[in-house]
C-alpha cells in the first residue's frame, strides 16, 4: 500500500516513532494523501490516534481508508481512533446546536465568545489521555488541515500557540506524535496563511513537502515529493533533503527518482 514512503521515511508499524512532529505541507497540489498515509499507518501500529478532520467527513475518510485495508468505524467503536468532524460541529454551532449537551464545542470560538483554541486543545488533551484498561502503543494527534482554522477566523498566533501546547502533550508528556497538514502558495498573498506555515517549519522534526509539477498536468507523474529531516534540530548537523516524484493510484502511491518515470523511461 504505502510501503514505499515507509521505506523511503524508515517508518515501521512494528517500531513508530514518538515525540516526533510531522508537517505535512503542499504546494500546488493535494498532499491529503499522505493524511490517509498516516492515519492508517498509526492504526495498523496500535496506537491511538486523534483525527481532528477539519475538511472532509467520516465517510470520505472511512472510504479512503477501507481502500488501505483499515476500518475507522471499527478503530471508532474500539476507543483506538477519537474523531472530530469539523464540517458537522462548524454546523452545530452556527445553527445553536451541542454535539453533547452540556460541553463546550472543540470549536467554540466560532461562536465569538472566546478567540482562543483552548477548547479545541482540551479535546486533543482529553481524548489522548490514558485510560484504565489501555493498551495502545502510543498516542498519535492527526489535523486535515491547519489552513481551515485560519480560514474559519483563527488568528495565526492562535493556531501556533495550540500546536505548541499539542506538542508539549503529545509529543513531550506523552511521548507520542504530532502529524499536522497545512497548504501553502510561495506566490500567496495570505500572509497569515505563510507565518504559520513557516514557524511550523521551524520546529518541525520532519517536512514532507509535496509539490505540484512546474511543467504542469502529466499522467506519469503527479508530483513531487521533498523530505526533509530536521537533523539540525537535535543535532549540530544539516537538514537531510531527499526529492522524489510519485503518482498515486487507487490503492498505493509510486515513488521514483526525478527523471526515471514511465514517461521518460
Amino acid at each position: 500500500m504505502f510501503a514505499e514512503l515507509n521505506e523511503l521515511l524508515g517508518a515501521s508499524p512494528e517500531r513508530p516513532d514518538a515525540g516526533k512532529f510531522t508537517l505535512l505541507r503542499d504546494t500546488r497540489t493535494d498532499g491529503s494523501f499522505l493524511v490517509h498515509h498516516f492515519l492508517s499507518f498509526y492504526l495498523r501500529a496500535g496506537c491511538k490516534v486523534c483525527f481532528v478532520a477539519l475538511l472532509q467527513s467520516f465517510s470520505h475518510y472511512s472510504i479512503v481508508a477501507q481502500k488501505l485495508g483499515v476500518s475507522l468505524a471499527a478503530a471508532k467503536e474500539r476507543g483506538q481512533l477519537v474523531f472530530l468532524e469539523g464540517l458537522k460541529s462548524c454546523l452545530d454551532l452556527l445553527f445553536g446546536e451541542e454535539e453533547q449537551p452540556g460541553q463546550p464545542s472543540p470549536l467554540q470560538f466560532l461562536s465569538g465568545g472566546s478567540c482562543d483554541l483552548r477548547a479545541l486543545f482540551d479535546f486533543v488533551r482529553v481524548s489522548l489521555s490514558a485510560t484504565a484498561g489501555d493498551s495502545w502503543k502510543g498516542s498519535v494527534l492527526l489535523v486535515d488541515d491547519l489552513s481551515v482554522l485560519l480560514s474559519l477566523g483563527a488568528a495565526p498566533v492562535a493556531v501556533l500557540d495550540f500546536i505548541h501546547y499539542c506538542r508539549v502533550c503529545v509529543c513531550c508528556q506523552l511521548k507520542g506524535n504530532v502529524v499536522v497538514l497545512v497548504h501553502s502558495n510561495e506566490d500567496s498573498e495570505d500572509e497569515e496563511n505563510e507565518l504559520v506555515v513557516n514557524s511550523l517549519c521551524h520546529h518541525s522534526d520532519l517536512i514532507l513537502w509535496a509539490e505540484g509539477l512546474a511543467t504542469g498536468f502529466c499522467k506519469d507523474v503527479h508530483g513531487q515529493i521533498k523530505i526533509i529531516k530536521r537533523l539540525s534540530l537535535r543535532q549540530a548537523e544539516q537538514d537531510l533533503v531527499q526529492i522524489y516524484q510519485y503518482k498515486i493510484q487507487d490503492r498505493n502511491v509510486t515513488f521514483f527518482a526525478r527523471g526515471l518515470s514511465a514517461a521518460v523511461l
